[in-house]
């Protein structure tokens, strides 16, 4: 695996503790603790006082990464007040899978002076630049609820063969019978009658539904007559 472009990079790895410890006391508990070194950068816990084969820390270190360099070491030790320190286990911690993934949570075995297993110890490492793989998406669910959007028809295509498309299918289906919207008389009121179709104009009711006229009727004219009547004479008929 490549280790270039990570020269200056920040890791944190946080020691969370050990467990199943070579038990270098012979009367009392013993007293761990751990170093961390990569390169020429050295780290250690607090001292777990009585903690025995199974101590608990819960500290996090801050390494900066070194191109050419995928691992580090980590050394538990025993601490004494009058004497040296006891050597418990060493142990070598590879960086490959903190690199590609940004992630790792492991236990790493420690050995002895003589090469025997004498423990392990758990790390937690972080890498916030590591080169994840992009996720994934299927063809038929789009990010962020997004409309997908249709493959365009060839040019040449009749418009009787344009259809709707469905995403769950991923394939086209037959359009609808049915028109996409209610009629416009669902749901909004009518018209005004100059905007109105002819065949929906009203109908004007008769004129006997109308109020009478409130001003009288125009006089007749005196000389006008029917036609084929004539006015009775002004003078008697003569005799015969």
């Amino acid at each position: 695996m490549s280790f270039s472009g990570i020269q200056g990079q920040l890791i944190e790895i946080t020691v969370v503790g050990c467990t199943k410890l070579k038990d270098t006391e012979w009367i009392s508990r013993q007293d761990p603790y751990v170093c961390l070194e990569y390169a020429s950068t050295k780290y250690r816990t607090r001292t777990c006082t009585d903690g025995g084969k199974n101590p608990t820390f819960q500290e996090k270190f801050v390494f900066t990464l070194i191109e050419g360099l995928p691992e580090l070491n980590v050394i538990v030790w025993n601490s004494n007040t009058l004497t040296y320190d006891d050597f418990i286990g060493s142990g070598k911690v590879q960086l490959h899978k903190l690199i590609s993934q940004g992630y790792d949570d492991n236990s790493w075995p420690l050995q002895d002076k003589k090469g025997r297993h004498s423990g392990e110890v758990r790390l937690i490492m972080h890498y916030s630049n590591a080169n994840k793989p992009a996720l994934s998406y299927a063809p038929s669910a789009p990010q962020f609820g997004a409309s997908p959007v249709p493959q365009a028809l060839p040019f040449s295509a009749p418009p009787s063969t344009i259809s709707s498309y469905n995403p769950s299918a991923n394939s086209y289906s037959a359009p609808s019978p049915y028109p996409s919207y209610p009629p416009t008389s669902a749901g909004y009121p009518p018209l005004p009658y100059h905007s109105q179709p002819a065949t929906h104009q009203p109908s004007y009711p008769p004129i006997s539904g109308y109020p009478p006229s409130p001003y009288p009727p125009p006089p007749q004219n005196p000389h006008y007559y029917p036609p084929g009547s004539y006015p009775p004479p002004p003078y008697p008929p003569p005799p015969y």
